[in-house]
């Protein structure tokens, strides 16, 4: 399972590879370690990398966002997924002149719930995207009206593909 990682302010994909007991597998954009990772009291971690000891505590923000110390360092980390990459990127483009919706991910399009004119009402479903083997409903923030449909029912789309043209 993938996920991309926001420390401060460099993000990295981050993919765990294997678990066995205490022992991962992860890779780092593109480059793999193998640590042994032990929660020793709760919210605090023991990494041992390469021979080397670590401690890390982690202190949840929220379900997604963690604040860490080291002996050295504090820093934020944020964790980016699917829904978040969703919600962040409804947040960007409903605070523009003109708006789109699209999806974070490939996928297909499934159902198209609008016509170019209509006006919607914020919380309407206008389209519905098949992607890993979940259909999700995209909906408008606020009211809007539809400019431009880009894509049609059945169409594969790729990530961030924009999809519905909103005024």
């Amino acid at each position: 399972m993938g996920y991309e990682i926001k420390v401060d302010d460099k993000q990295s994909n981050i993919e765990l590879l294997s678990i066995d007991g205490d022992i991962m597998e992860v890779c780092v954009d593109g480059r793999t370690y193998k640590v042994d990772i032990v929660e020793v009291e709760k919210g605090v971690y023991s990494v041992l990398y390469e021979g080397i000891s670590y401690n890390i505590e982690l202190i949840s923000k929220d379900k997604k966002s963690y604040h860490a110390t080291t002996l050295y360092n504090s820093f934020d980390i944020d964790v980016i997924d699917a829904e978040s990459r969703y919600k962040n990127s409804r947040k960007e483009s409903e605070n523009e002149d003109h708006s789109y919706i699209f999806t974070p991910m490939p996928g297909k399009i499934v159902k198209i719930l609008v016509k170019e004119g209509d006006k919607v009402k914020g919380g309407d479903t206008v389209i519905v995207v098949s992607a890993m083997k979940m259909e999700s409903e995209y909906k408008v923030v606020k009211d809007r009206t539809i400019t431009k449909i880009l894509v049609k029912e059945g169409d594969n789309i790729e990530g961030d593909q924009p999809l519905i043209m909103l005024e």
